[in-house]
């Protein structure tokens, strides 16, 4: 899916496009108010040097880049009928790091960041600093949104765990009995929640990822540590309630299915990305 955001390069406003999780660039705004701007980008890609860079990027990047196909284009290049456009570019070669797009994320001539970088250094190398800058900017501020909102779904799993264990403590460890019993309890009682949401135990996923350090619940999507806050609460209901533990998983797991089909579908948690 394609996600469109605009940085500030010298008073000119540049869409940028995120698809299959890389980032494109329009160059097409870049020589938006140049004269002859969208000669420019054509000029640039019959460019010798330009076709080598892009074309190793392609060889690099794309599987499935034709690399006989680009050797003959290399060979035509410099010649004084030699045309290239970005259309026949991607229909000889299969090349993925430009491409001409159309509709409602923006229309004009895309190029994956790397290569826009370098067109944006063709143009000038002061624009090109400025075009770097911003698109880190952008990046930094993505990041920081998405890391405040998992530390702060995170906290709130953190906050809603205690009130789970004290209903666990209520309702589940006889009066007096010692830390290592309880440990068991609330271990068994934290596997229910890891079994009703990621199918498995605390034990069954260190197993299967011996290299990581920390556990599930750190690795767990921004939809999984919302769900993981519900499912805490409403544990400690069903506690209350003196439902047995099998019911309750039952009951949890279907909860987590259905909270979890309708955050995967909302356009409000995928902005947060």
């Amino acid at each position: 899916m394609s996600k469109n955001k605009t940085i500030i390069v010298q008073e000119r406003p540049i869409s940028v496009i995120e698809t299959n999780g890389q980032d494109y660039i329009s160059l097409t705004d870049m020589v938006r108010n140049l004269e002859n701007g969208l000669v420019l980008i054509e000029k640039w890609l019959r460019n010798k040097n330009t076709l080598e860079f892009i074309g190793i990027w392609e060889q690099i990047n794309n599987p499935d880049f034709n690399s006989t196909e680009f050797g003959g284009i290399k060979l035509e290049a410099g010649l004084n009928r030699f045309i290239l456009s970005v259309k026949k570019w991607v229909e000889r070669t299969n090349a993925i790091g430009i491409m001409a797009k159309s509709g409602r994320y923006g229309s004009g001539t895309y190029a994956h960041k790397d290569i826009a970088f370098e067109f944006g250094s063709w143009l000038s190398p002061e624009f090109k600093l400025y075009l770097i800058r911003e698109f880190q900017r952008l990046k930094d501020e993505e990041s920081k949104s998405y890391q405040l909102d998992w530390d702060l779904q995170r906290t709130l799993a953190k906050i809603n765990f205690q009130i789970h264990n004290d209903a666990i403590r209520d309702t589940l460890i006889p009066p007096q009995v010692s830390k290592e019993m309880s440990g068991i309890i609330f271990a068994s009682e934290a596997d229910l929640l890891n079994m009703a949401l990621f199918g498995k135990t605390a034990a069954q996923w260190r197993m299967e990822n011996p290299g990581k350090t920390g556990n599930m619940r750190d690795e767990a999507t921004l939809e999984q540590l919302v769900v993981l806050t519900n499912l805490e609460s409403i544990n400690a209901v069903f506690l209350r309630q003196e439902l047995s533990q099998t019911e309750r998983l039952n009951k949890l797991n279907e909860i987590a299915i259905s909270q979890m089909r309708s955050l995967l579908g909302n356009r409000e948690i995928r902005k947060l990305r």
